[in-house]
């Protein structure tokens, strides 16, 4: 129904008093009810499009109410004027005009109703050809309905169409709409547009929200009030003024909003808009929201430079920093001293307490290390629990040594980690631009041999790079290209030294030891080449070859004969070590009980359900597992309760010295004997050399003796040869240690009883000396030795054999530097005549 379809009563209304003022007469009775009729169904529709906008009515009831409501007015209408025309006086064009009035008014009012306007429109008209009721007025009307039928469906196609076209563009535009609101609503971006000044004349409403600021406040302000330009002012944020202002298009230009409370970053295209008469008319664009990108952005770029623990630059950044100063164009400015540090026992807390306790104590160690160096320079973690330190500028050694100090101090202090008190320590190790290295290489790789300097001297201190630290570095990296060499070529050798029973000197086994004759070098300590072996991991071959040669030896021997091979931490650690035993054992045909593995207590350091497996292991195979070294480790006695030993090995240390006067070393050798024999356990005494020093370990319960005393090391030919010659061993020796002995030539001279003889001393100690070039001298002949013109010091002979005889001092000679001899001459010995094996490998 038509609004405002009351406006069709208007002709009625109007044109009644008019029609009757100009026919000068009052029309008749059926006049005034049509004009009535048609008045009442005006308003009548009128109303009832009322109730249709508010969905009071609808359906069928609606359709048949319009159709009344349409046609009774206009059918009314038309019979006024026609009658009133044909019958009351009217003249013609006046009921024309009123008819057409009609029409009109109904046309307006039925706007593409075209069924509703071609019966409208024949219902007015049809009156008129009834009241003339002449056949010409019905063809008339006839051949008018005929025409207006066509029209009237041509004019229905049409607006049918047009109808059609409209409500897909509504769709389209609604559909359009529905998507940029969405588009709004989620927040993935915003639109704007402006005036030709700039100003704002719309912008999505979640930016309004976002910025917390009215709408008023927003719309009629420029556009670029949006954005902190000011403070940021970024090269997008000028790009942004300097395009608006050359009416220039921008596309994706991050800018810095301008919002008090939080960060927030947009990014912004725009584009200048034109009227029909290409008049600029001001900017429409469109804007993002690039805050969590650019966070991101700048969190990989922390990821990149930080580490992510800590807090600290990371490794790359730190490279960076080096490199920056290294390469500053002015010289001066090139000066930096470089601090690289290792955490000393970090591995053990990892170990112990878990990986989480190990991430709470880096940050620790972070924040002292950070306080402790302050603003003097950068600190960073490179890694694991090294950290580095650039102090830039040039110091003086006594300042980076009191930093460094202060460092390993500030580290070393106990720390709470989950209510549980840690200690550790740090070494350090220091390098200097330019005195050591002109490029970060350089220095860092100086940096890193002090580091190892450091460690090597003990760890818990600091080391500055010298020279002399390639050359040890470079020995020691030829040393290993040599070791590889010797493993690969079967230039390694196992020697065995003899393990007697003490009560009666019978062979029990031997333990064995590995040798090495360097091809240039000769025969090199296992102090030397062992731990090369533990930092390149070459131990582990080392040691599987150890245990299988060893199982083949014993094959070869009796069957009361064992074999003590020494097992390193870092292959007990290996889980694979069980299987090498199991195959090396089996493939020899011998007893596991045979074979003895010397495990030293640095094992329960990392004392873990790994340890104790291994342990479990081993004493399934049926191995005999000795402790090595005892009382020298850093452990409690606690772990004599886990682990199933069959033995305990005293170490040398307790032995030596232990016949002197005042020593305690023999209480402890009582103790751990004593201990053993409650715990069902075997006592070996290592390093035994003296006889007093073996009647000694005898009288405290040690069951086993192993040293110099009885043999030294030898190869295997040699232990099978001892075997066959008979199981009992005869102890041959000093009786009681002496002190050690400087190797020497020089001249003196010897006066007893008045008369004066020259002599050479060719070693001296403390207590006595080797003396040659008197014959035959009695023992117990007493003389007195000119050292100097003003020392002179009475000996005794001890024992004489052809031109040489030992001496005892009447007192101790210190053997300061003034009295040491103006020639030495290094004596050359091996590994096998040196008193240097007396401190077993």
């Amino acid at each position: 129904m038509p609004r405002d379809w009351r406006w069709v009563a208007a002709p009625a209304i109007a044109g009644m008093p008019l029609a009757a003022a100009l026919a000068a007469q009052i029309p008749h009775w059926s006049v005034f009810i049509a004009t009535a009729l048609a008045i009442m169904a005006a308003f009548v529709g009128n109303g009832l499009a009322k109730r249709e906008r508010e969905g009071r009515i609808t359906g069928q009831p609606l359709r048949i109410g319009s159709w009344i409501a349409i046609l009774l007015p206009l059918g009314c209408s038309g019979f006024v004027f026609g009658w009133w025309a044909v019958h009351g006086g009217l003249a013609w064009p006046w009921a024309l005009a009123g008819l057409v009035s009609v029409n009109a008014i109904a046309a307006t009012l039925l706007n593409e109703r075209v069924m509703q306007q071609f019966v409208g429109q024949l219902t007015s008209w049809a009156p008129i050809a009834f009241i003339d009721g002449r056949a010409e007025a019905f063809l008339a009307f006839t051949f008018a309905t005929g025409i207006a039928a066509l029209v009237g469906r041509h004019q229905a196609r049409s607006n049918r169409l047009r109808t059609e076209r409209s409500e897909a563009r509504e769709r389209e535009r609604n559909r359009a709409e529905d998507i940029l609101r969405d588009y709004e609503e989620t927040g993935q971006g915003w639109f704007w547009e402006t005036d030709r000044r700039g100003m704002l004349s719309y912008i999505s409403p979640s930016i309004i929200a976002v910025t917390g600021r009215k709408e008023t406040e927003i719309l009629g302000r420029p556009f670029t009030d949006l954005f902190d330009i000011k403070a940021g002012d970024t090269d997008g944020e000028r790009t942004l003024a300097f395009q608006m202002s050359a009416r220039s298009a921008f596309k994706e230009l991050g800018v810095k909003a301008n919002i008090s409370d939080e960060d927030r970053w947009w990014s912004v295209s725009g584009r200048p808009a034109y009227d029909g008469f290409h008049n600029f008319v001001g900017f429409r664009g469109s804007g993002t929201d690039l805050t969590e990108k650019k966070r991101s952005a700048e969190n990989v770029n922390r990821l990149a430079q930080f580490d992510s623990l800590t807090g600290l630059a990371n490794r790359f950044q730190m490279q960076e920093t080096l490199s920056k100063i290294l390469k500053a164009p002015q010289e001066r400015h090139r000066e930096c001293n470089v601090f690289l540090l290792d955490l000393d026992r970090f591995k053990h807390v990892n170990d112990t307490f878990g990986h989480p306790a190990g991430d709470a104590l880096l940050k620790q160690v972070s924040e002292r290390l950070t306080r402790a160096v302050g603003q003097n320079g950068r600190v960073g973690r490179l890694g694991g629990d090294e950290f580095q330190v650039i102090i830039p500028g040039r110091s003086t050694v006594d300042e980076l040594a009191q930093l460094a100090h202060e460092i390993i101090h500030s580290l070393s202090q106990p720390y709470s980690i989950s209510g549980q008190r840690v200690v550790i320590g740090a070494s350090v190790g220091v390098a200097r631009s330019p005195d050591d290295g002109l490029t970060s290489d350089d220095i860092i790789r100086n940096a890193d041999l002090a580091l190892y300097a450091a460690k090597d001297g003990g760890r818990g201190r600091y080391h500055f790079f010298s020279k002399d630290l390639h050359s040890a570095a470079e020995e020691r990296s030829q040393l290993e290209e040599d070791l590889r060499d010797a493993i690969a070529n079967g230039g390694l050798q196992l020697h065995y030294q003899p393990v007697v029973y003490a009560e009666d000197e019978v062979i029990a086994g031997f333990e064995a030891l590995i040798r090495w004759e360097h091809p240039t070098k000769g025969w090199l300590s296992p102090a030397k080449f062992i731990p090369v072996a533990e930092d390149t991991g070459l131990v582990n071959a080392i040691g599987e070859w150890a245990i299988r040669v060893a199982c083949d030896d014993l094959a070869r021997w009796p069957e009361n004969i064992r074999c003590a091979v020494n097992v390193s931490t870092v292959q007990f650690a290996n889980p694979q070590l069980p299987s090498v035993i199991t195959n090396a054992v089996a493939n020899a045909g011998i007893h596991p009980s045979r074979l003895e593995l010397e495990i030293t207590e640095s094992v329960f350091l990392n004392d873990n359900d790994g340890t104790q497996a291994m342990f479990a292991a081993l004493k399934n195979i049926g191995v005999r597992l000795a402790l090595d070294d005892f009382g020298t480790g850093y452990s409690s006695l606690g772990y004599l309760k886990k682990a199933p030993f069959n033995k305990i090995k005293i170490d040398q240390s307790f032995v030596r010295g232990a016949t002197e006067a005042g020593s305690l070393n023999g209480a402890i050798i009582s103790s751990i004997t004593g201990l053993a024999r409650d715990l069902g356990m075997d006592t070996t005494a290592e390093g035994v050399e003296t006889l007093d020093e073996l009647d000694l370990v005898r009288s405290l319960g040690c069951s086993h003796i192993q040293g110099y005393i009885y043999a030294k090391a030898m190869n295997s030919d040699a232990a099978t040869a001892l075997l066959q010659t008979g199981p009992k061993m005869s102890a041959a020796g000093p009786r009681s240690a002496r002190a050690h002995r400087h190797t020497m030539l020089r001249k003196v001279v010897l006066e007893t009883g008045g008369q004066y003889y020259n002599a050479t001393i060719r070693n001296m100690s403390v207590s006595g000396a080797l003396v040659e070039g008197l014959w035959n001298v009695p023992e117990g002949t007493e003389f007195n030795l000119a050292l100097s013109e003003k020392q002179i010091v009475p000996i005794k002979t001890v024992w004489s054999v052809q031109e040489r005889m030992g001496v005892r001092f009447a007192m101790p000679v210190k053997l300061d530097e003034p009295q040491k001899p103006s020639v030495l001459i290094p004596k050359k010995t091996t590994l096998a005549d040196t008193d240097e094996p007396r401190k077993r490998a």
